[in-house]
């Protein structure tokens, strides 16, 4: 095992929390920190980074190689046990960091938690001397790595989605946006992974790019029906959270229904048909608290009871084909419909209505 050893200033933060400052040849590295790409070995969460920007690492590569380089900001590091401070004497937080790298197991030491594509430039620029300076801090597991991660990043024009699919994976206090997202991206994640969900694998998420359905049209139909619609009833005020569980199994109750109901319809693209697109999610959770209402003495419905009440209103439904009969002098071309809070209302409103004069 090799041991590289860099001076470093050991700064305290908080009651025992270090922060390590080094300047590390750029070249270096790539040999002692890793990105760890997000991705999903099943249905568990793996790594926390975006995916690398080709043209972003490009132009700070050549700017590397320039005459005069000068890059102020240090990349973060999030370093395993293995690495440790040396103090030059007891008291003194001047020291060196004790780097392992190149081991026999291939296992590299670190993270970056910040600065992934500077890395990938310093690692494919042709200037080997250029000199990086870093941010170290020795974390107790993958947990907080990827918590500093999205603490580093949440002010930074990160996808959204990224973020939200993170923070259920996370103990540490968010800020208060990312934190109203955690439980319903947690409901999202059982629909999209539960292996009975009509939703498996169909919901495109940063780690399942090929699914067909926009998460965010998924989490506004939970976060809708938790705040006054059938989720609620399960829902524990105090926390925000609930009874997950029965949750999941009335959502999966219901969209299974759905889903029978326009076979036809249920594989196909949002362009191709607005059964799966962002007005027609919307507006059919509106119509799952509504028939939800209706048969509360059962708590869960069953999926019968969703199917039977589905029927209703099959004959008004035109999700890829003619047009929606809204009213007098009202009607729109099927594909006319778009993902817009006006037209949301529109659909949702005729839907809950037609059920509820046929119940």
């Amino acid at each position: 095992m090799n041991i590289l050893k860099v001076p470093a200033l050991r700064i305290k933060q908080g009651s025992n929390r270090y922060l390590y400052s080094a300047a590390i040849n750029g070249k270096l590295i790539s040999e002692i920190a890793s990105i760890s790409r997000i991705r999903r070995h099943d249905t568990l969460l793996d790594g926390y980074q975006r995916p690398e920007v080709s043209s972003h690492i490009t132009e700070i590569k050549n700017y590397i190689d320039s005459e005069n380089p000068l890059i102020p900001n240090a990349i973060v590091i999030a370093f395993d046990k293995t690495v440790t401070f040396e103090s030059i004497t007891d008291e003194s937080d001047h020291g060196y960091l004790n780097i392992p790298y190149c081991n026999e197991q291939d296992i590299i030491p670190g993270f970056v938690v910040d600065g992934q594509q500077r890395s990938a430039a310093l690692r494919e620029a042709e200037n080997s001397d250029f000199v990086m300076p870093v941010s170290a801090f020795i974390a107790s597991s993958v947990e907080e790595q990827r918590e500093q991660f999205m603490l580093v990043n949440s002010t930074k024009p990160l996808p959204k989605g990224l973020l939200f699919e993170l923070a259920p994976h996370t103990s540490t206090r968010l800020s208060s946006s990312l934190q109203k997202k955690k439980f319903p991206y947690e409901i999202l994640e059982r629909l999209n992974f539960d292996s009975d969900s009509p939703f498996h694998g169909k919901i495109n998420t940063p780690t399942n790019p090929d699914g067909v359905v926009k998460d965010n049209s998924i989490l506004k139909m939970i976060e809708s029906s938790l705040s006054d619609g059938a989720l609620y009833r399960f829902r524990d005020p105090a926390t925000g959270r609930g009874d997950i569980d029965k949750m999941v199994d009335l959502l999966v109750n219901y969209w299974l229904a759905v889903r029978d109901t326009w076979e036809d319809q249920w594989d196909k693209k949002p362009r191709d048909s607005r059964l799966l697109h962002g007005v027609g999610i919307m507006s059919l959770g509106a119509l799952m608290d509504a028939i939800s209402d209706r048969h509360y003495q059962h708590e869960i419905p069953s999926y019968d009871q969703f199917y039977e009440d589905l029927q209703k209103i099959v004959e008004y439904c035109k999700w890829d084909h003619g047009f929606w009969n809204f009213g007098q002098n009202d009607q729109r071309k099927w594909n006319d419909l778009q993902n817009t809070s006006k037209d949301i209302q529109l659909l949702l409103n005729y839907l809950v209505g037609r059920y509820l004069r046929s119940a």
